[in-house]
């Protein structure tokens, strides 16, 4: 079995395949070629922590049928986590999203297991802050080692919460009272906040955030942004920051495309951005109003919700 580290770690794989299924749903290219891949990471989580379980007892699942994700970390904070969150809600994602490939990606048999694997994987925990209910990084954890917010995970990247989708409300109380959170917020490095309130639908944190990030570093090339935790030039620094901005402007979810869902509405704004399913959204927005819309295909146009404030 991998090491801690290791198992910290191969989180990330699945927003790999998180990448390769939105190639598929962006461009509607054949994927085939990815679905081991993506498989394998499922496989991964679904074998070593059952392998851990019987080394522990006789049991290999929890007293509900469900994997006991221990141990695990949140993302790389909280260390010794049992049921991580952020490990949690990518595999409900990728496994969903592996389901709702076209039948010819999967057989019968294949479809089940990965089925039954969705009905092991365990919920996410939740934990009160000044007697509003907030997303848990974790059922229990034993210390913590950086300063990430994986509580907001389920924002971004796995849009589980967000604008207009169940338990907005949740997502926000953890912006807003979650402790560890608002100490951990800043805009440094490959810091996501930006991004969280962008989702979130804070227009005023999102511009405030992205705009920080996105200003010129003190040193001869404007974009050579850092150390922050990392080096110069961090390009995580304007990752992150790009990713936010577009993020206020549009934000798709399934066939929807949510246009300015955080753009300030005093803002005047022309952007051309890519949406999935083969569709281009090009706009304008002028005087606190819409004055060009073009979405290609044109069918797209009925997906389109609009989002000023």
């Amino acid at each position: 079995p991998p090491s801690l580290p290791t198992r910290c770690f191969s989180v990330l794989f699945l927003e790999f395949c998180l990448m390769m299924l939105e190639e598929e749903r962006y461009t509607g290219k054949n994927i085939s070629d990815k679905i081991p891949f993506i498989e394998s990471c499922l496989r991964f989580f679904n074998e070593h922590y059952q392998y851990l379980a019987k080394k522990r007892s006789a049991k290999i699942f929890d007293e509900n049928g469900k994997l006991v994700l221990y141990p695990g970390s949140g993302a790389e904070t909280f260390k010794m986590a049992y049921n991580s969150t952020s490990t949690i809600v990518a595999l409900q994602t990728i496994t969903e999203r592996l389901l709702e490939l076209p039948k010819s990606y999967l057989n019968e048999n294949v479809r089940k297991e990965w089925q039954q694997f969705l009905e092991r994987i365990p919920p996410i925990s939740y934990r009160i802050f000044e007697g509003y209910t907030t997303i848990s990084p974790a059922k229990l954890w034993a210390r913590i080692n950086n300063e990430e917010s994986p509580q907001l995970y389920p924002v971004y990247p796995w849009g589980i919460f967000g604008l207009g989708k169940p338990g907005l409300d949740t997502a926000l109380n953890t912006w807003r009272y979650d402790s560890v959170v608002i100490n951990f917020r800043n805009y440094f490095g490959w810091k996501q906040d930006n991004i969280f309130a962008a989702r979130l639908g804070l227009t005023d944190e999102a511009w405030r955030l992205t705009s920080l990030k996105l200003k010129n570093s003190p040193r001869r090339f404007p974009a050579f942004w850092g150390p922050g935790f990392d080096w110069t030039p961090d390009h995580n620094w304007g990752g992150s920051g790009m990713i936010g901005l577009q993020e206020m402007l549009i934000q798709t979810d399934g066939k929807r495309i949510l246009l300015f869902p955080s753009w300030p509405p005093g803002k005047d704004v022309h952007f051309k951005l890519n949406a999935p399913y083969n569709t281009i959204v090009e706009a304008e927005l002028k005087d606190k109003k819409i004055i060009m819309l073009k979405v290609s295909p044109e069918e797209r146009r009925k997906d389109v919700e609009i989002f000023i404030k």
